[in-house]
């Protein structure tokens, strides 16, 4: 995998060198937000600066390691206090690890875990595997079961998942079946699948392989907040109406350095409030079935309101899904959303970037398109 990874990573560079010419943004506000008479408690807001800064794209990754994980990744588990290498010892050791103890899975086992559902990884503890070691992709675990909500669940702050792969048991999109399932009011009559979910805060995801998850890769449900995702490669989360490689709930997420293919959406939040993510130095690639971020707004929902959740801050992304929207807003965030210094292979900014169903508190600006991307030698 890493070395198909490094070899599709090349040829990217080359294809957007060859792409065609498209139009040039303008900025979508002046230098300062205009800030309206008062807000809701009858106080003065003053103008909120733009921010911005002379780097564009994911190329701009600041974090010292490659996006999407694998080969050259340098946060590695070396220690544990558990190794497991099948079904039993894995499930053995979660339910005896206790806060800053590793379980560590042998970087060559394949664990099928067809049948389980909701097992629990203890607060403070690290599961973890090999993923960007030499000559191995780090052990998988995996669930044959289309039912598996979830696979994994992060059952106490500071749990930490990382160098793993994790199989779900869908990687279809059923466009079709699912379309008329939904007319018949049996939208949900074929299972769904989660990888890991939680309620908790401080979850951390890195360098894992994520895929074949129905509903969603990574669920953080309400008042999970402080969690880290990061250098992780998310594919094929793309069931027809879900399909998710992060998916948020009255929660919160710092979303950087992933590689994201062939998801519906590749983030994605209900945008009730609380529901809020900054997203930086993420690789898109070009497939995909619906836009890239996303959150809903209040008509999805039918709460009566237009929130599309709170904070929203994208910045330094590179987008190559050039057939749908790179980011679409469904609703008025109640503070703001902010989309600047990503590169997008759309030729203008309104395909690029959408807000529908209401308008406000949305900003995009100082992003650059196709013939304005900055090509270092």
């Amino acid at each position: 995998m890493p070395t198909k990874l490094c070899k599709l990573l090349t040829c990217l560079g080359v294809m957007i060198l060859l792409a065609a010419c498209g139009g040039e943004e303008k900025p979508a506000a002046p230098a300062t937000e205009p800030a309206p008479a008062e807000t809701t408690d009858n106080t003065p807001r003053q103008p909120r600066p733009l921010l911005s800064d002379s780097t564009f794209s994911a190329d701009s990754n600041p974090t010292g390691n490659p996006i999407g994980g694998g080969e050259g990744y340098d946060q590695l588990v070396e220690e544990y206090d558990y190794l497991v290498t099948n079904r039993a010892e894995l499930l053995d050791a979660l339910e005896q690890a206790t806060q800053g103890q590793v379980v560590y899975l042998a970087d060559t086992a394949r664990v099928d875990l067809t049948g389980d559902q909701k097992i629990e990884i203890a607060g403070g503890v690290t599961l973890a595997s090999g993923r960007g070691k030499p000559d191995t992709e780090g052990g998988l675990v995996y669930s044959k079961e289309l039912e598996t909500i979830p696979l994994f669940v992060a059952a106490g702050p500071g749990v930490r998942v990382t160098g793993l792969r994790l199989e779900g048991p869908d990687t279809m999109r059923r466009t079709e079946q699912m379309r008329q399932l939904s007319a018949e009011g049996r939208y949900y009559s074929i299972p769904n699948s989660r990888g890991i979910e939680t309620f908790e805060s401080r979850l951390e995801v890195d360098n894992c392989e994520l895929f074949g998850w129905s509903h969603g890769a990574i669920f953080l449900r309400a008042n999970s907040t402080d969690n880290h995702i990061h250098h992780n490669y998310f594919h094929h989360n793309q069931r027809h109406g879900l399909g998710y490689g992060v998916v948020m709930d009255q929660s919160e997420a710092l979303i950087e350095a992933n590689l994201f293919d062939w998801c519906r959406h590749h983030i994605a939040g209900t945008g009730r409030p609380g529901t809020s993510y900054e997203a930086r130095y993420n690789l898109v690639l070009e497939n995909a079935n619906s836009h890239s971020f996303d959150m809903h707004g209040g008509r999805d929902r039918g709460d009566g309101t237009d929130i599309a959740g709170t904070v929203i801050t994208i910045h330094h992304n590179t987008f190559l899904a050039i057939d749908v929207a790179a980011v679409v807003i469904r609703g008025v965030p109640e503070e703001y959303c902010d989309i600047y210094n990503n590169w997008f292979i759309h030729f203008v900014p309104s395909v690029a970037v959408k807000q529908t169903n209401a308008k406000g508190n949305v900003r995009h600006y100082s992003n650059q398109y196709t013939n304005d991307r900055v090509v270092k030698d």
